[in-house]
């Protein structure tokens, strides 16, 4: 009897074992390519003088430029050894047919060592000139002969992942040019093909509008769904009026708002999406400036993870235990999670502690 009780001991140590769970889960972290002065694309030419006003936010390694020796190496360590799994870099395509603020992706591509962590790229799509059916050609060939052959770059179901920061602005595009976000999908699917690739993984970017026209339905081409913020509920106001959070806590319960209506509403994969935080005064601050005190503690971002946990694990085939981040280094925004000579790693310390760090 003690021998069977010895044996079913260490069975329930092995599952609930945090470590031994840690490869159930996928955890990506968004990664903004703002911190280099100078740089055709930026909103600001000199990035960080915003940011000094902000002490707190000076990062670890100080005032950086992500393409300068070293630092890249050391964030995908510092990535790896807290448990995240990939990194989705913010990128822009001007109508110039150029890519804007690559130096962080490039960073990644010529990194002495990636630490294991896979790259996929968010399109920040989130312009006001509409591309062309060409221009789309262009620049998902880009995409396949740059990054998608790689055996970094994230596959999802076995094909190349692509995140748009808006689907609905996708949606819209592709309408105006006649088309529909399906079609300009199936497009993307035939050059992947065309290469040699299985396909494409298009993730749908949502924004805080759902449940009004969007089609979250498989006919809208796109293989799942995620989102690089929110900044209010999904379903219903916080107050008459108000539609954005005033504290940590306010946003939590927007985001779990939102979890839920997609597991309701939405088809295929669902990545979910989590936040340290908003804080946009080092920018000018919000249209609603009470929203800027949507900062969270260590504490109460470890129980925003421990939620979002269990929300994947509630509803896994859904979601594939995959999450996401924002934001590794959205220091403008307040939404970071590297690094800071204040706060040192309390923040990674919360991934690793819910999400647990990789096996080696």
């Amino acid at each position: 009897m003690s021998m069977l009780r010895a044996l079913l001991c260490s069975l329930l140590c092995t599952i609930f074992s945090t470590n031994s769970l840690a490869d159930d889960f996928r955890v990506g972290v968004y990664y903004f390519p703002g911190w280099k002065a100078e740089q055709m694309g930026n909103a600001r030419a000199f990035p960080w003088e915003s940011i000094k006003g902000f002490p707190e936010r000076e990062p670890l390694l100080g005032w950086y430029a992500e393409d300068a020796p070293g630092v890249m190496t050391t964030q995908l360590k510092w990535m790896r050894d807290f448990g995240i799994d990939y990194v989705v870099f913010d990128w822009l395509w001007g109508s110039s047919g150029r890519p804007h603020l690559n130096h962080g992706v490039d960073a990644y591509l010529t990194a002495e060592d990636r630490h294991g962590v896979e790259f996929a790229i968010l399109w920040a799509n989130h312009t006001k000139y509409i591309f062309s059916v060409e221009q789309f050609d262009e620049l998902f060939r880009f995409w396949v002969q740059r990054y998608f052959f790689r055996d970094d770059y994230l596959k999802i179901f076995g094909k190349p992942a692509v995140f748009l920061f808006s689907a609905e602005t996708f949606n819209t595009n592709a309408a105006q040019i006649g088309l529909s976000s399906a079609a300009l999908v199936a497009r993307a699917e035939k050059i992947a093909r065309e290469f040699g690739l299985p396909g494409v993984a298009f993730i749908g970017g949502v924004g805080a509008n759902n449940g009004r026209g969007f089609d979250y339905s498989a006919a809208s081409g796109y293989v799942g769904f995620s989102s690089y913020n929110f900044h209010g509920m999904a379903t219903r106001s916080y107050a008459p009026g108000r539609l954005m959070s005033h504290s940590y806590a306010e946003l939590d319960r927007g985001y779990q708002d939102h979890w839920q209506w997609m597991a309701k509403n939405a088809s295929g994969l669902y990545i979910v999406p989590m936040t340290s935080g908003w804080d946009k005064r080092a920018w000018g601050g919000s249209k609603d400036p009470m929203h800027d005190n949507s900062v969270s503690t260590q504490v109460e971002f470890g129980r925003h993870l421990q939620s979002a946990r269990e929300f994947m694990n509630r509803n896994p085939e859904r979601t594939q235990s995959m999450g996401v981040i924002c934001c590794w280094n959205e220091f403008g925004e307040g939404s970071y999670i590297e690094p800071t000579k204040m706060h040192g790693f309390r923040y990674l310390e919360e991934v690793k502690r819910v999400f647990g760090a990789p096996q080696e």
